[in-house]
């Protein structure tokens, strides 16, 4: 069954495994049925985000508008600065 028909681009998650347990993350792309790329602005950045399965993270519902032209790092940060 693909598991990534629930998960979008630009959503909010949290890890719930691994050296980055408990940090929030926003999805930035969905590589397979059971992959995503994630960031978080600070240590994953958009020019290295993380390979990440999704039975390892909490998916919230809240969605961050990515599809800007301007999009860096530093408006990631912002944006999640509220869950964490």
């Amino acid at each position: 069954m693909d598991k990534t028909f629930f998960i979008k681009v630009g959503q909010v998650v949290k890890s719930k495994a691994g050296r980055d347990a408990g940090t929030v993350f926003l999805v930035k792309e969905i590589l397979d049925k059971s992959y995503v790329a994630i960031v978080d602005g600070k240590v994953r950045k958009l020019s290295k985000p993380k390979k990440k399965k999704l039975k390892h993270l909490i998916i919230y519902k809240d969605l961050i508008d990515i599809d800007k032209s301007d999009l860096n790092d530093s408006y990631i940060r912002k944006s999640l600065k509220d869950y964490s």
